[in-house]
């Protein structure tokens, strides 16, 4: 008798997952994924404001080679760096652009680097 019993359940008993419970992981999911995506997105921008500063850094250091051994003169160019004292041209990595440089040589003498991108 129990065992006629336990045939039909399992012959006519649901088979699967219900609509619900279907509905609740897709939602678990979808909040899993979003905040997995937020913080790789900070993790992103908090790389690229990392690489600035390093190539910023990179271009100060060059900047000071050349002026050292050019009678205290500064490049006019970042490009002009790069055969001696730097092995490329750093690039803003959200842009790929070259970092704005400017060689002030009115009355106070010095470089500037502008880093600038999103």
């Amino acid at each position: 008798m129990l065992k006629a019993i336990f045939q039909s359940v399992r012959l006519h008993g649901r088979k699967g997952f219900t609509l619900i419970e279907l509905l609740v992981v897709i939602a678990i999911i979808g909040i899993l994924a979003s905040v997995v995506l937020a913080s790789l997105n900070s993790a992103r921008q908090k790389s690229r404001d990392a690489r600035r500063v390093a190539d910023i850094k990179q271009i100060q250091i060059a900047l000071e080679l050349y002026a050292d051994g050019n009678s205290g003169e500064y490049a006019d160019t970042v490009a002009g760096l790069v055969t001696l004292y730097m092995p490329v041209e750093p690039k803003d990595p959200s842009t790929a652009a070259s970092y704005p440089y400017d060689n002030y040589t009115d009355s106070t003498r010095g470089a500037c680097v502008v880093a600038s991108g999103t």
